[in-house]
């Protein structure tokens, strides 16, 4: 779903290395000494902070139901953003590409319902 919509698209992904970056930032000491990565430690589910966002931006009304596909490619991007800033790659300006080409091969079709008359997202 993430493809096929370019506004849920770029919310998703600033939403994402944002909480990479906070992620990477509570993973350092208050003197700069990195801990071991948390990478594995990361998740989305439906109690986080980060599910709760996506799912407000764009289901304000709690009208779809989340598919667990979405919450497992989520968490997938976490974890790829948290490992490109954790490592350095961020510095490279093209270094988001590599994500989203990941993320795009787990991509699933739009589910019949956003397809039907009346859906307020078709």
């Amino acid at each position: 779903m993430i493809k096929w919509f370019s506004n849920f698209r770029e919310f998703f992904y600033i939403q994402m290395e944002r909480f990479a970056r906070q992620a990477v930032r509570e993973a350092l000491t208050r003197d700069g000494a990195p801990r071991v990565s948390r990478e594995g430690q990361l998740r989305v589910g439906r109690d986080t902070e980060l599910y709760r966002i996506l799912n407000m931006h764009y289901n304000k009304s709690n009208v779809y139901q989340v598919p667990e596909r979405f919450i497992e490619i989520s968490e997938v991007a976490l974890r790829e953003f948290y490992s490109a800033i954790w490592t350095g790659r961020d510095s490279d300006p093209c270094w988001k590409k590599g994500i989203y080409k990941i993320i795009c091969k787990m991509d699933s079709p739009v589910p019949d319902a956003f397809r039907l008359p009346g859906c307020p997202i078709g």
